[in-house]
């Protein structure tokens, strides 16, 4: 068994780690903050987490939210000087096992820890089972990132199909992830270490397209200095992935067709053809059947390409999707700018839950992008995600409801942590009190909702 201890006092780390190893439990770590306790859930294996709920900056409620739902096999029980039904009830809603009010009880505390072991013991042959049913994701393409079985299933087929080693049309909005799926076939292909060369045929001159995909010899054509290698010799032994396959001049359609069928082509000016063993994967956007009736492409070569189809998803049909790739975004814009950022708050993944992405994935990626450039507190908060009310919607002094003073404190606290993004040492300094009295008020604001 595997526990990590979660508490910003020095004293109860040392405490409850000293009653688990009187108790026979050798492997406990401990963490006494709630940024670095969320990078280590999702970077470790932990069993069971013992998380305080009253900490700075990153509190354990936000800790839970950030990895319980990717950390699923790890059991959460919480330790809090908090007492209140409301509280309790959020933290079991967010998928914690127990919630045990301090000081605890030792035989309480070590008999809620053995049930979580048994309960993640349980929940673990189940998911063996259903493993049974549903294949994981192989390994060619974990660059995939997904939980959607609609996703799984087409990774599935993907998968079957790349061991033909014949070609691959990859149609879906753009941002779908078409170049990742088409790198996952490559690697699970007949020939995983052959090259891989990704071209983008919208963006190559109607005047270079055939030295581009063929080659040419020296001076085949003015400013020939030299012999050129074309897409397909480069990738000889590999994968030829092009995308935005519907814009490909129907000129050269022909000549990539007989490409396709007798592995041969002859370069610019050479005087004998070159034979090369390509596997074609193919991309686009367009609808090339509507292009085939229009005169645009041509339906023999669709036939050719569509060997195996797969029609990727856009992203609001894998809305279950919206978190996992979030958290993945985010975990890299943080490494890319240096930022110290631990999760999304709930509103703001709610916020992020709810967008429809016309740019799919690619949108998704962006916002997740600005947001960290944005912030600067420990959360991302939806004032980050470009969803900031108008200014007039903004209540007025005369507008306000009369209040208790009591209420009104508490509203002014929450208007601070707000404006500070989340940055509760900020807040407590603005509001001129402590941090631990800061956390008390909002222990106590929780508690009265």
């Amino acid at each position: 068994m595997k526990i990590l201890i979660v508490d910003d006092e020095e004293v109860s780390l040392s405490s409850v780690k000293r009653i688990l190893k009187w108790h026979g439990i050798k492997s406990v770590e401990i963490c006494d903050s709630g940024s670095e306790a969320i990078r280590r859930i999702r970077r470790e294996n932990f069993d069971v987490v013992l998380l305080d709920l009253l900490m700075p900056e990153v509190d354990g409620m936000q800790v839970l939210e950030s990895t319980k739902p990717y950390c699923p096999g790890t059991e959460f029980i919480i330790l809090t000087a908090v007492d209140d039904i409301p509280t309790t009830v959020k933290a079991m809603r967010q998928g914690a096992y127990d919630y045990l009010v301090k000081p605890v009880d030792n035989e309480l505390l070590i008999l809620s820890i053995e049930r979580a072991y048994e309960r993640k013991g349980l929940l673990a042959g189940l998911s063996v089972n259903a493993s049974c049913q549903a294949a994981d994701i192989p390994q060619a393409f974990s660059d995939t990132l997904t939980q959607n079985t609609q996703m799984k299933a087409l990774i599935s087929y993907a998968q079957v199909m790349a061991r033909s080693g014949n070609p691959v049309l990859i149609t879906g909005e753009s941002g779908t992830g078409k170049e990742l799926m088409a790198r996952g076939i490559h690697r699970a292909g007949p020939a995983p270490d052959g090259p891989f060369v990704a071209v983008n045929v919208s963006a190559i001159p109607a005047t270079m397209f055939e030295s581009q995909f063929f080659g040419h010899v020296k001076g085949a054509f003015t400013g020939a200095d030299g012999p050129h290698h074309g897409f397909f010799k480069q990738a000889d032994s590999g994968t030829l992935f092009l995308d935005e396959i519907g814009e490909l001049p129907i000129g050269l359609q022909s000549k990539l067709l007989r490409v396709l069928e007798d592995k041969t082509f002859t370069p610019l000016g050479a005087g004998h053809p070159v034979h090369v063993d390509v596997r074609l994967i193919s991309a686009t956007n367009k609808e090339l059947d509507r292009a085939c009736q229009e005169g645009n492409f041509r339906i023999d070569l669709l036939y050719r390409l569509k060997s195996a189809y797969i029609c990727l998803p856009a992203l609001r049909e894998r809305r279950n999707d919206v978190p996992l790739l979030a958290a993945h975004f985010l975990q890299t814009a943080c490494v890319r700018h240096n930022k110290n950022i631990s999760g999304f708050s709930p509103e703001a993944m709610n916020v992020l839950a709810g967008r429809d992405y016309t740019g799919n994935i690619r949108e998704l990626s962006q916002i997740v992008e600005n947001a960290v450039l944005l912030a600067e507190g420990p959360v991302i908060l939806p004032v980050h995600l470009g969803d900031n009310p108008p200014m007039d919607s903004q209540p007025s002094l005369s507008s306000r409801s009369l209040c208790t003073l009591k209420e009104n404190d508490a509203a002014h606290v929450m208007f601070v942590l707000h404006s500070t993004g989340g940055n509760r040492r900020e807040a407590a300094r603005i509001l001129g009190i402590t941090l631990r009295q800061l956390q008390r008020k909002l222990a106590e604001t929780k508690g009265d909702s």
